[in-house]
């Protein structure tokens, strides 16, 4: 088991993660003002979800004997458009899932971290349908009939 590649892996996810977390609440908060209550809470929850997983994330890099820092991390830019933030969000979807399915599978000898990273995997393969899915459907019933489901 490669202990470094692992707290490598655990904390780009954890500095990208904790920085996504605050992004979906920001956007959250932008949606409730807007009145979409139910897409304010699908986000909000999105970002408890994420700050969980980070922590999940440091508590592994300390138990690996690794040291856990606080990272610049990335901007994420924040829609008024709710269906420009789902294209926004799904295509870093479409571009990192397969990046880190690829990564949890390379650290199948760190059981814990395989199975952390896997869980969160399969979360964020999860929300990916979900955003195809939603756009498909905004396609076939048009924007205004979909915001009116979100309120």
């Amino acid at each position: 088991m490669d202990k470094q590649k692992s707290i490598q892996a655990l904390q780009a996810y954890a500095t990208g993660l904790a920085a996504q977390s605050r992004a979906h609440k920001v956007q959250s908060q932008l949606f409730a003002s807007q009145g979409l209550s139910k897409l304010a809470e699908k986000y909000d929850g999105h970002s408890v979800e994420e700050m969980d997983n980070v922590n999940k994330f440091i508590e592994r890099i300390i138990d690996l004997g690794g040291q856990p820092k606080v990272e610049a991390a990335p901007e994420f830019p924040i829609y008024s458009d709710p269906v420009e933030f789902i294209k926004a969000d799904l295509a870093i979807s479409e571009r990192e899932v397969p990046v880190l399915m690829q990564l949890t599978a390379s650290l199948a000898e760190d059981f814990k971290t395989y199975d952390l990273l896997r869980e969160y995997a399969l979360d964020e393969e999860e929300d990916m349908y979900w955003m195809q899915g939603t756009l498909e459907l905004i396609e076939k019933i048009g924007i205004q009939n979909w915001l009116v489901t979100q309120l």
